[in-house]
C-alpha cells in the first residue's frame, strides 16, 4: 500500500483540505489537524486511513469520508492490532473505523450499509515523522 492523499481540517475550517506532506505527532495525531490532541490522543484517534478503492466504488469524492490518509492497494482491516508504518512514522492498528451517521449525513443515505467493516482504520501514532503523498504502508 502507498498513500494516495492526506486531507486534513483545522479546527477553525468546516471543509478538509489536500495537502502533500504532514507532521505526525506521537501520541497527539496530526499537526494542524481538527484531531490533534495537545494533552495526547485517546487510543484511536490519532491517525485514520482509508483504501481509495472504497472511496471511489461508493462514489464518493476524496476527502469526503474524513479519514485524514487514503491509501492505494487492500489490506488496511489486516493492520488491527499490528504495528505498521507509514513513510517513517510507526503506527499501531487500534481498530476498524466504521460508519456513522455523521459520515452519512455529510454523503448520501445508505452509506452507512454499503462501508461496513470497509470505512476504514483507527491508529495510534508512535513515533515523531513526517507523512507523504506516495509514501509506502508497511507492517513492522
Amino acid at each position: 500500500m502507498k498513500v494516495e492523499a492526506i486531507h486534513v481540517r483545522a479546527p477553525d475550517e468546516t471543509e478538509v483540505r489536500e495537502v502533500g506532506v504532514v507532521d505526525a505527532i506521537a501520541g497527539k495525531g496530526l499537526d494542524g489537524d481538527r484531531y490533534f490532541f495537545a494533552d495526547g490522543a485517546r487510543p484511536g484517534l490519532a491517525l485514520t486511513l482509508i483504501e481509495g478503492d472504497v472511496v471511489r466504488g461508493a462514489g464518493l469524492e476524496p476527502g469526503s469520508t474524513h479519514r485524514q490518509v487514503t491509501v492505494t492497494g487492500a489490506g488496511l482491516n489486516d493492520l488491527v492490532g499490528k504495528k505498521f508504518r507509514v513513510g517513517s512514522v510507526e503506527c499501531y492498528g487500534v481498530m476498524l473505523c466504521e460508519p456513522c451517521l455523521h459520515l452519512q449525513e455529510m454523503t448520501r443515505p445508505g452509506i452507512i450499509k454499503e462501508l461496513v467493516h470497509r470505512a476504514g482504520l483507527n491508529a495510534d501514532i508512535l513515533t515523531d515523522g513526517s507523512i507523504s503523498v506516495g509514501d509506502e504502508v508497511v507492517t513492522i
